[in-house]
């Protein structure tokens, strides 16, 4: 069989091609080598090192649609999780050189550190166009090490072998290995992160790809909070006596981690224990409780999405970075829909109406707003505080 060749434009070392043959040819930024993912593009303007490590992309590539990505740099500080477990990266524009008085490495070589191959010089929004109209598939990105030539018959290999986001399931790669306690609180200006000194509270949080400014929110508002893996069992979780259990975000289908989450959850659910979810971990408890999920045409994934809290009729800027979503048809008359998003009218918050459980899809430690969502750590603090009070 014959190799593919293409004409490749003068001074392009990289390539970007998707499942359907499209290509987008650039240079390469951060680690050389071969990459494969489901393609999807984010419409955030900033917070681009929170975005790439946010264990919710593993498994995709993220399209960046604002040109200017990466001209602050990085540091140590900004990221949600230690090892980053996206597939790779689009820009439109070759980063300057860092200009932040926190940037301690410039993006190319933080990139590069972490092991994140990506391409610049892309038409991102030519690119964002044509994912929105052919719809979410896999894509590669290959960077060709040393001046060699790029090889398009592994790229088509690569992206062929790269298994479809439907019906993947990916969290337990991301959850932590095992448990462990988390007191660092909210980060602040000339002081950094704080930790927690007075715990009042004790949550214990299921790591489905937890991202840490979320645990910080918590230990903000005195909670000692103790993050378990993905795959632990209900007896192990409610031996540890929380006075709150805690459910995460996360990556893949969630119907896919719901065949060990799901019955571990409802046994949770039947403790009677409030429960607070996000994200995966409000897709999960929809499952729980009795919905069902579907994967959306797009996804949501930016830091600008209008979402209605039905119960005060105000609207949130929100952050979100989801490819499925709770199906509204699907659930029990006991559970009630709290949130929509404006843009499309997908469930973006439930809540129980005989258990102190509830959920919001979107990302209130992530204060797009900027604190738009973030009474939704308040709220349950409430409901542990009258859950602690009604035992007594």
């Amino acid at each position: 069989m014959p190799k593919t060749t293409m004409q490749i434009p003068p001074h392009a070392n990289a390539c970007l091609m998707l499942a359907d043959g499209k290509v987008f040819f650039g240079n390469g930024i951060g680690a050389e080598g071969l990459t494969s993912g489901e393609i999807c593009f984010n419409t955030a303007m900033t917070g681009y090192q929170e975005v790439l490590t946010d264990p919710s992309f593993a498994g995709q590539i993220i399209t960046f649609t604002f040109p200017h990505i990466g001209n602050v740099g990085c540091n140590e500080e900004d990221i949600e999780t230690v090892k980053p477990s996206v597939s790779g990266l689009v820009l439109r524009e070759l980063p300057t050189a860092a200009s932040n008085f926190r940037s301690t490495q410039s993006f190319d070589a933080w990139l590069k550190k972490h092991g994140i191959t990506g391409i610049h010089g892309v038409d991102t929004r030519a690119l964002t166009r044509y994912i929105r109209h052919h719809g979410a598939q896999n894509a590669a990105i290959m960077v060709a090490k040393n001046g060699k030539q790029l090889d398009f018959d592994a790229m088509q290999k690569t992206i062929a072998d790269c298994p479809d986001m439907h019906g993947r399931e990916l969290a337990a790669s991301v959850s932590t290995s095992k448990p462990y306690e988390w007191t660092q609180t909210a980060w602040k200006l000339g002081t950094g992160y704080g930790k927690l000194t007075s715990p009042q509270f004790h949550v214990v949080a299921v790591d489905y790809g937890e991202k840490l400014n979320i645990l910080r929110n918590l230990a903000e508002r005195g909670c000692r909070v103790t993050v378990v893996p993905a795959k632990t069992n209900a007896e192990d979780i409610l031996k540890l006596k929380p006075d709150g259990i805690f459910l995460s975000n996360g990556p893949g289908d969630p119907a896919a981690t719901g065949e060990y989450a799901v019955p571990v959850l409802k046994q949770l659910i039947d403790s009677g224990t409030p429960i607070f979810g996000i994200c995966l971990g409000h897709q999960l408890l929809g499952l729980a409780l009795g919905g069902k999920t579907e994967k959306l045409e797009q996804g949501h994934r930016g830091a600008n999405h209008p979402v209605k809290n039905l119960e005060t009729g105000a609207v949130e800027i929100t952050s979100q970075n989801h490819g499925f979503a709770v199906i509204e048809d699907s659930l029990p008359k006991d559970v009630k829909v709290t949130h929509v998003s404006l843009f499309d009218g997908t469930v973006e918050g439930l809540r129980a109406t005989d258990k102190p459980i509830f959920t919001v899809q979107y990302h209130p430690e992530s204060s797009p707003g900027p604190h738009d969502s973030q009474y939704l750590f308040d709220d349950f603090v409430k409901l542990m505080k009258k859950n602690i009070a009604n035992v007594a």
